[in-house]
């Protein structure tokens, strides 16, 4: 378990976790408010970033791309320890000590 450390204090004030500070320590409800205020200021002042339809399909496209990409690496990492085993290891793992000595002996062919 972590200890909390402590944020150093002034004269009089009594000292907060670390933890225990910030937006990130907000419960979400906190957070959603905070953050809705501070989008409205910004639409109000005309600095607020809107996303073009082009912007929007092409940040879409760019977050399907990784996310197939991702799924296909996990999957390649993964293969079955044993035929009709429900386990599975590391791509490379072998499950008995003769097939690590077969592996070992075409290696060093």
């Amino acid at each position: 378990m972590r200890t909390p450390v402590r944020a150093q204090s002034r004269e009089g004030e009594v000292p907060v976790a670390k933890e225990d500070r910030g937006f990130a320590s907000m419960d979400r409800g906190k957070q959603k408010e905070i953050a809705s205020k501070g989008g409205k200021a910004a639409h109000h002042k005309g600095t607020a970033h809107e996303w073009t339809s082009e912007e929007a399909r092409e940040a879409g496209r760019k977050g399907g791309v990784a996310s197939h990409r991702r799924k296909q690496e996990q999957a390649a990492a993964f293969v079955p320890v044993a035929p009709g085993s429900s386990e599975t290891g590391a791509a490379g793992d072998v499950s008995s000590s003769e097939e690590r000595g077969s592996v070992a002996a075409q290696t060093l062919r």
